[in-house]
């Protein structure tokens, strides 16, 4: 290091965020007297969402801490499971599949598959959802809340790290998975009308979603979505 320089030290989990030619684990960074311990962070690639405690010669600094030569700047990942104030959650256009999995665990779930940056931002805030996506440009939005990166590619992966993350409690089966609203149970008599003649010969218990009116039985495909629910209780306990 230089005269005007400070070491910028980042954890293991988070050189995910810096492009490959650069993903060492420590750096020098100029300082300037006036840029912040975020700044720094953020000009890396790492969005303060998925940063945790941060230290300054090993004294507990924040993002707003302006750097001094010499330093010795540690950048944690954020501590899992992670406490959020509110367990309600809003996911951005590619996480589809995701959304209605929460949904079928019982979990507050905001998804809309045609509402820009500023919009997701703005329902994020004022719904005060956790903002869940993949897009790191997202996340570096200053009126954003709060939100988080999601990672993996399939959306098993993605449902695995979230639980890990946030460990929700879930309630499976009690969430509408086409719009979020909850489920109440109801006779077969009730939904007759809307039942084909091979649906009500073989099933006997039906919810139906108190906001849109689809009718859920366990059907065909419960099996794959008892194997959803069940490895989901398993991440979420750790």
């Amino acid at each position: 290091m230089t005269e005007r320089t400070a070491l910028l030290r980042i954890a293991p989990e988070l050189l995910l965020f810096l492009p490959a030619s650069r993903r060492e684990p420590q750096r020098p960074i100029v300082t300037d007297g006036s840029s912040t311990l975020g700044h720094h962070v953020e000009s890396a690639g790492v969005p303060l969402t998925e940063v945790g405690p941060l230290t300054a010669g090993g004294r507990a600094v924040t993002p707003a801490y302006v750097p001094r030569p010499g330093d010795v700047l540690e950048v944690a990942a954020v501590p899992r499971p992670q406490a959020l104030p509110e367990e309600r959650f809003l996911l951005d256009v590619h996480l589809g599949t995701l959304a209605r999995r929460l949904r079928l665990l019982g979990l507050d779930t905001a998804y809309h598959n045609d509402m820009d940056d500023p919009s997701l931002v703005a329902q994020a805030n004022a719904e005060r959802r956790v903002l869940l996506t993949q897009d790191r440009g997202l996340l570096r939005r200053r009126a954003l809340w709060l939100g988080a990166y999601v990672r993996g590619s399939r959306p098993d992966d993605q449902l695995r790290d979230l639980l890990e993350r946030f460990a929700p409690p879930l309630r499976p089966w009690t969430r509408c998975t086409a719009c979020n609203g909850e489920l109440v149970a109801v006779s077969k008599g009730e939904v007759a009308p809307l039942l084909e003649a091979g649906t009500q010969r073989n099933y006997d218990a039906y919810g139906r979603c108190r906001e849109c009116g689809q009718v859920y039985w366990h059907g065909a495909h419960g099996g794959r979505l008892d194997e959803i629910v069940e490895s989901a209780r398993r991440w979420a306990a750790g």
